[in-house]
């Protein structure tokens, strides 16, 4: 226990609670969008998934020496690792739109048929032992020195992130305020709840569900790059139930950016105290210690999942007369 007081330890955890936390917010944000407008997204995890892929792909290709040095500049390859990245997801996101909303398919089913695809087409492709440039630089390195005390691990916790990380949680005030507090926002939530008075008002509930379908899908793969370009390379399955985390998440926060971001990093505290304990000697298998984020899925479940209240046309087709 003493060694989980260290403070190198506690900044450690801290820093690696902020990192579990990111590609969950946006998963979580993405699911806001999404249900806010009446459609149900469980099909986050797939587009993450293979948002990673993506990213790691085009990361692959243009770190190859054949490529033109120009595209193999650090800011240019990423960027576009990036964009293939919010570019699958939000084509996969349309794919789940067109199908729910145009052809009235049952949302949950076609949102497991997405994840399905995504872990079988990102597993047949997948490229092993390739080698890319490089992740995503710091955008700000930590300006203070260890003889700095006190500065120092306060600037290893703000500083030293990935851009990102800091997007993340920009994303965050800027959703929330444009859900209620822009016009937008506005008929999100009101063809969530009444699509028919929304309707009657003169709002384009079918359009306005595909825009929202669509900003969910950029943002599900932009959690998928998060996992590749911070992080190492691709591995099947390696957004490893984070989408249903997400969700998860997106009900304790009662479909609200800030309380989704205050879930997202009691999440996160989970993944990375489970990291740290795996480094010291305790009297407990590995394999509960692994458990802990999963267990607090299911315990965060239990406990909100019957009091949190979702958009009352949330999951129903809605037909325009």
């Amino acid at each position: 226990m003493e060694q989980l007081l260290n403070v190198t330890v506690i900044v450690a955890l801290i820093i690696s609670t902020i990192r579990a936390a990111v590609p969950i917010t946006l998963g979580a944000l993405s699911g806001i969008v999404s249900e806010r407008s009446g459609i149900v997204n469980i099909a986050i995890e797939g587009m993450m998934l293979a948002g990673a892929y993506m990213a790691f792909f085009v990361n692959v290709v243009l770190s190859q020496p054949n490529v033109p040095a120009w595209l193999q500049v650090q800011p240019i390859r990423l960027g576009l690792a990036m964009l293939g990245a919010v570019g699958v997801g939000a084509a996969l996101a349309m794919l789940h739109g067109t199908l729910s909303i145009r052809f009235k398919v049952d949302q949950i089913i076609s949102g497991t048929v997405i994840n399905i695809f995504s872990a079988g087409i990102t597993s047949y492709f997948y490229l092993g032992g390739q080698n890319t440039l490089g992740r995503l630089p710091n955008v700000i390195s930590n300006p203070f020195t260890e003889n700095q005390g006190l500065l120092y691990y306060v600037g290893a916790i703000i500083f030293d992130k990935g851009l990102i990380t800091y997007i993340t949680f920009a994303l965050v005030f800027i959703i929330g305020f444009g859900l209620f507090r822009t016009t937008w926002g506005l008929r999100t939530r009101a063809i969530g709840e009444n699509p028919r008075a929304a309707d009657t008002l003169g709002v384009n509930v079918h359009r306005l569900q595909y825009t929202n379908i669509a900003i969910s899908g950029l943002l599900a793969g932009l959690a998928g790059a998060v996992l590749i370009l911070e992080g190492v390379s691709f591995e099947r399955g390696m957004s490893s139930g984070r989408g249903f985390i997400a969700l998860a998440v997106m009900i304790f926060g009662m479909w609200r950016p800030s309380r989704a971001l205050v879930g997202a990093l009691i999440f996160g505290f989970a993944s990375a105290l489970q990291s740290q304990l795996q480094f010291i000697d305790i009297a407990i298998p590995h394999q509960f210690v692994a458990m802990l984020p999963y267990v607090l899925t299911l315990v965060v479940l239990a406990g909100f999942v019957g009091r949190a209240r979702p958009p009352a046309h949330v999951g129903e087709a809605y037909e325009v007369e």
